[in-house]
Parts: C-alpha cells; sequence; structure tokens
C-alpha cells in the first residue's frame, strides 16, 4: 500500500462524550490526524438511551470515522479483538493506535497477524500502577513485546513502566505526552469577567481547576488557607471542578473556619474552563500519591494550561506532576500532603507581583516551545 494510502486504525476505550484527561488528549490528537486517514473504534459511554443519544450525537459531529462496540468498557476479549481485526481489514488500515496500551495493547499480536504495519501502544498514569503488580507486570512486558513503541508522558512514567518491560521494548519506547491549545488557553482567556460574577475583582484569587477527589489535594489547599489568610487577608481560594470528594471539602472549610474564603464551582463546562483558569493570580494543585503508589498523578495537564494561561503554578510532588513545571521558573514543586509548604509557596506568590508575571511569561514561552498539540501531533504522524 503506498504512502498516500495509509491509514491508522485507533482502539480505545477513551474516548469522548466520555469525560476525563485521556479522552481529551485522544480526541485533540485525532483532530489533528488526516480524518481520512483515521478510523476510531471505541466503546459506547453510557448504557441507556441518553448516553445512547449523546454518544451519536457526538460522533456525527466528527470529522473522522468512528465504530463503537455496544459494550461501556472495551476489553481485548475475543469478540472485540475480531471486530477490531474486521475494522482493519475492511478500512485497509496499516498502523494501530492503542490510546491505552493497559488492556487493549493486548489485542495486538491479532492485528498484526491481520497486516497491521506498525503498532503504537500510549501510556498513562495507570500503567505506573500496572508496573508494580506481579500479573499487571507480565501483561505490560506481553504488550511491549507485541508493539513497535510503547509512549510515555513523561520520566517519572516511563521509570516505572519501563522496569516491567523487556530490554528491548523499553529500548523502544517514546514520549508522547498531551499538548496544550495554547490558542484556547492564554493570558486573557476571560478571567475578569468569572472575578466580577464571583464578586472577586479586588481579591488576591488562588485557582485550583481538578476533580474534587484526594489525590488532587484541594484539601491541602483549605488546610494551608489559615497561614495564607494571615499575610493575605482577602485572598480567595476558587476550587473548579465537581467530584465525589466535594462534601469533605466542604465539611473541612467549616471546621477550620475559612468558609467565606471559598468558592466552590462545580463542574465548568469545557469551553468555559479557559477563564476560570484567568480569573486566578496564582494556580495551585499541591498533588499527592495515594494507596502505596498505585493512585498517582501521570502528568499534570492542568499545570500546563495554567502556564498558557500565564499564571505561576504551585504543583505536588506526585508521579509526573513535576515533569509540568520547571522549578524555580514557571513556578514551584511541594510536597504533596504539605499545608506549610504550600502555604509558603503560595504567600510569596500573592507577594510579588513581579515574581507572578516572570513566572507566568516563562510558563507561557515554554508551552509554546515544547507542549504545543501541532507539535506533538506531528510526533505521533510519524511514530505511525
Amino acid at each position: 500500500m503506498s504512502a498516500a494510502m495509509h491509514k491508522t486504525l485507533i482502539v480505545t476505550n477513551d474516548f469522548p462524550p466520555r469525560p476525563g484527561g485521556i479522552q481529551a488528549f485522544l480526541h485533540n490528537m485525532a483532530l489533528r490526524l488526516d480524518p481520512d486517514r483515521i478510523v476510531v473504534y471505541a466503546s459506547t459511554w453510557k448504557r441507556g438511551r441518553e448516553g445512547a443519544e449523546a454518544t451519536a450525537a457526538f460522533d456525527a459531529e466528527q470529522p473522522f470515522t468512528v465504530v463503537r462496540d455496544r459494550t461501556t468498557m472495551l476489553l481485548p476479549t475475543p469478540g472485540a479483538t475480531r471486530r477490531a481485526v474486521e475494522l482493519l481489514r475492511e478500512h485497509g488500515c496499516t498502523s494501530v493506535w492503542f490510546g491505552a496500551a493497559a488492556p487493549l495493547g493486548l489485542m495486538a499480536p491479532a492485528l498484526r497477524r491481520a497486516g497491521a504495519g506498525r503498532l503504537v501502544a500510549t501510556t498513562h498514569g495507570h500503567e505506573a500502577g500496572w508496573a508494580q503488580l506481579p500479573a499487571a507486570r507480565q501483561l505490560l512486558r506481553r504488550i511491549g513485546d507485541a508493539t513497535d513503541t510503547i509512549t510515555y508522558l513523561g520520566e517519572y512514567t516511563r521509570s516505572r513502566i519501563a522496569d516491567a518491560l523487556s530490554p528491548e521494548a523499553a529500548a523502544r519506547m517514546v514520549q508522547l505526552p498531551p499538548g496544550v491549545d495554547e490558542k484556547t488557553f492564554h493570558p486573557g482567556s476571560g478571567g475578569d469577567a468569572v472575578r466580577a460574577r464571583l464578586g472577586l475583582t479586588d481579591r488576591p484569587v488562588v485557582v485550583c481547576v481538578s476533580r474534587l477527589v484526594p489525590r488532587k489535594g484541594q484539601d491541602t489547599l483549605i488546610r494551608a488557607l489559615p497561614a495564607i489568610l494571615a499575610a493575605e487577608p482577602d485572598a480567595v481560594l476558587l476550587i473548579v471542578g465537581g467530584g465525589p470528594y466535594e462534601r469533605e471539602l466542604r465539611r473541612l472549610t467549616r471546621e477550620l473556619g475559612v468558609s467565606k474564603a471559598v468558592r466552590f464551582t462545580g463542574a465548568v463546562p469545557w469551553s468555559e474552563l479557559p477563564a476560570h483558569y484567568g480569573a486566578g493570580d496564582v494556580f495551585a494543585m499541591p498533588c499527592r500519591t495515594r494507596r502505596g503508589g498505585l493512585d498517582v498523578e501521570g502528568l499534570g495537564i492542568v499545570y500546563l494550561e495554567a502556564s498558557a494561561t500565564g499564571l505561576p503554578v504551585v504543583a505536588g510532588d506526585s508521579g509526573g506532576a513535576p515533569d509540568a513545571v520547571l522549578d524555580g521558573e514557571t513556578g514551584w514543586v511541594v510536597r504533596g500532603g504539605e499545608p506549610a509548604e504550600a502555604a509558603e509557596r503560595i504567600t510569596a506568590l500573592l507577594a510579588d507581583e513581579g515574581l507572578r508575571r516572570r513566572m507566568g511569561e516563562r510558563g507561557r514561552a515554554w508551552v509554546e516551545e515544547k507542549w504545543r498539540w501541532d507539535l506533538l501531533a506531528q510526533r505521533l504522524r510519524e511514530l505511525l
């Protein structure tokens, strides 16, 4: 088959309208590939009529072909593997991209036999957890040996996943992190309007954009607030996002007597996220590793989105989060779960407008240099 006819089959359980970081990563990459040369094989988002309608509406808007498995969890079962092989042959695909290596990369041998010349499997945070479990390590090793390239987010995930692979597969690993849309996330993203709506126009704002789960560290920020307020009495913590930890976080604000200095927005539509980043003076998410290393931050794209918006960042030291910060240049990395460290760095930034501006400008420049989607999509095209 000529290069002009080259097509790629994307096999993934993680694809919109299902929400999440991996889903956004894959969709953004797919949109930057030639739509005539890709076919997506994915799960259905939710059971029932509502889920089916949302999935169908989303698929109809895409410039490329999307084929859905009826299941809500696509696994490397014999039936799903047969369907992937049928799609590969039907559409004349010569390469395959597994949107998450574990476990769908176990389909690789069957797709190779069916004619796939290039097989690329992308890893995220969860594969670093797999690498610590004996049975899962064996599966990762099989996936590495059956594919041409395993991609990784950053040095943290690379080192842990490589330890589970054969030396040959580890040597073939290539970095492929998610990118940032620097045209969407930028300093003039509408933050003033969000501040005005929330009554925060004249107040120093620390913003955290993330799902509300224990690993992300919103509780650490709340515990840091008394020390921050002692230095900056008008400061406010803007917590953007929804999730199962919200009730506990609200209880903590009451317990510490800082409720008036915390705003919860709840879940925010993706289109409004840039403006919510822009409402902050400082971005902070002091994430921490939990469950003995199984619950860990893969990269932390929120830090890069904040940098693109021109904010200095305070990041936790969980997993690959430090890979998204130039420590001392675009912000600082603190120990997750340490309120005093977070308070010290945040207070220093709130007190120094020049420092905030320099770190924000350096962060914006770094995103433009290294983290733009178009640069990373070109890397994927070369791998395929």
